[in-house]
């Protein structure tokens, strides 16, 4: 028996998070090693992400916690959640899912990836602009040092949020979906990102929906539902032979495994007949061209994906076929007779659709309201959606990412819209829950003849749901 052995790096016992008397999340156990990785898969309000903000103290009131938690070998009382703060940046760091809101969105990004080197790693001034500088360049967001989080795409948001988050070096890093919204070489690069950083100590504790990162990471993986752990062990052994039936579904549900949509009954024979037609568009940012000579049509019920590395504008061009950004140059011509609510969108961010504010219900009750809409249809929508009511009592940030992503999904197929631009719609979804939702999806968008343009990094979605891209290439 060795008595020198280092501590965990973290060890949580008996964990709970409870509203009132009910338990979200109940009797967790598990310790990381010092440099070691521990992987949490499982649906979107399996509870994953409360466990996530219990070990870091960070719980929103009324939620509150049970147990004990051990960071480097210090114990405290999960309730005892002030007790944690101190350790922030310096013995334990979360990268957060929705990357907008670790982000100020007053400062540009080189200024605060080098204001965790100067203030939580005590780097002089001048050094902790170089190390950030050094940091955006190893990214590919050199680019991108000057300019502010709005300006920047989900992609390039969630890496500067990366860097901003790994600048102190604290030795535990909880990640919550550090891969979502990335294309292939993108996940790559934060999987280097990671892996680099254990092999220097760092243990992680990694919160995901894509399994190939899991399997990639390696250490040991948890699959959770309904708030507790159903099944542990090696990654590897863990996703090679599954015992549990939900983990066997879930890595059933991968999209690489969805067979293909069928085209629409019939696509537009002309331009004349498409619901909008794109003519020669092009977009510009100072200096930097994200597309230009464009040309593209979309007819009722088609199905059409926009293409392209993180950063090329693809959020941007829906945005030109929506009419909410005006293009440098060409034009956009929609079908005549369209009502103005015909064409809506789907963030990127679904916290940035809600008014923070206002709890979910009264949100979708005004929407009601003011459109003449049918609040059965909804309730039978967020029901298809597996969505408790109980949920809508809640403020947008008291449900998790996944929630929110299908509760924004639901308002806009209520309003039966003629073009919808989905911009990553399922990105915080696990595979079940994704496969379950592009399933009602398609049956909503084939019954009101609505004419998808979906913007997605994940290419075996777009092989399966897409009839037609459009490539913005970069």
């Amino acid at each position: 028996m060795n008595l020198h052995a280092a501590p965990p790096a973290l060890a949580v016992e008996g964990l709970a998070v409870l509203h009132g008397e009910r338990a979200l999340v109940r009797d967790i156990s598990f310790s990381i090693p010092a440099g070691g990785v521990f992987t949490l898969l499982g649906e979107s309000g399996s509870g994953k992400s409360l466990l996530a903000q219990a070990i870091m103290g960070n719980l929103p009131a009324p939620l509150r916690c049970e147990g004990r938690v051990a960071i480097g070998g210090e114990t405290t009382q999960a309730g005892d959640q002030s007790s944690r703060h101190p350790g922030w940046g310096r013995r334990l760091a979360l990268l957060p899912q929705e990357p907008w809101l670790a982000l100020d969105p007053t400062m540009i990004v080189a200024s605060q990836v080098a204001e965790t080197h100067a203030l939580v790693a005590n780097a002089p001034r001048a050094r902790a602009a170089t190390l950030a500088a050094r940091a955006l360049a190893s990214l590919g967001l050199s680019d991108a040092a000057r300019k502010y989080p709005f300006m920047l795409s989900g992609g390039m948001a969630q890496r500067v949020a990366f860097l901003a988050t790994h600048a102190a070096g604290a030795p535990l890093m909880i990640v919550d979906e550090p891969t979502k919204g990335l294309d292939a070489g993108r996940r790559g690069e934060v999987l280097a990102l990671l892996q680099t950083a254990q092999a220097q100590g760092m243990a992680l504790l990694c919160i995901t929906h894509d399994i190939w990162l899991a399997r990639a990471l390696k250490g040991r993986l948890a699959v959770m539902l309904d708030g507790a752990m159903i099944e542990t062990g090696d990654a590897a052994e863990v996703l090679a032979a599954p015992r549990h039936a939900y983990t066997r579904r879930l890595l059933a549900a991968d999209p690489a495994s969805w067979p293909a949509w069928p085209a629409p009954a019939a696509a537009p024979a002309a331009a004349a007949d498409a619901l909008v037609q794109v003519e020669q568009v092009g977009k510009s940012f100072g200096r930097q061209v994200l597309f230009a000579g464009v040309d593209a049509g979309i007819g009722p019920g088609e199905i059409v994906a926009v293409s392209g590395p993180s950063g090329s504008g693809k959020t941007t061009f829906g945005n030109i076929v929506l009419g909410l950004v005006r293009p440098d140059s060409g034009r956009v011509r929609r079908a005549p007779g369209l009502a103005p609510t015909a064409f809506q969108k789907i963030q990127q961010d679904p916290g940035a659709a809600f008014a923070p504010r206002i709890r979910l219900r009264q949100s979708l009750l005004d929407l009601v309201t003011l459109h003449r809409l049918d609040w059965a249809a909804l309730e039978a929508l967020l029901e298809r959606m597996r969505l408790a009511p109980a949920l809508l009592e809640r403020l947008p940030h008291q449900v998790s990412g996944g929630e929110l992503q299908r509760i924004a999904l639901a308002r806009v197929l209520l309003m039966k819209p003629a073009l919808i631009f989905a911009d990553e719609p399922t990105s915080r979804l696990d595979p079940v829950t994704q496969q379950d939702v592009f399933a009602l999806m398609r049956e909503q968008l084939h019954d009101a003849r609505c004419a998808l343009l979906l913007v997605t990094h994940d290419a075996d979605i777009v092989g399966s749901v897409a009839q037609r891209r459009i490539d913005l290439g970069g």
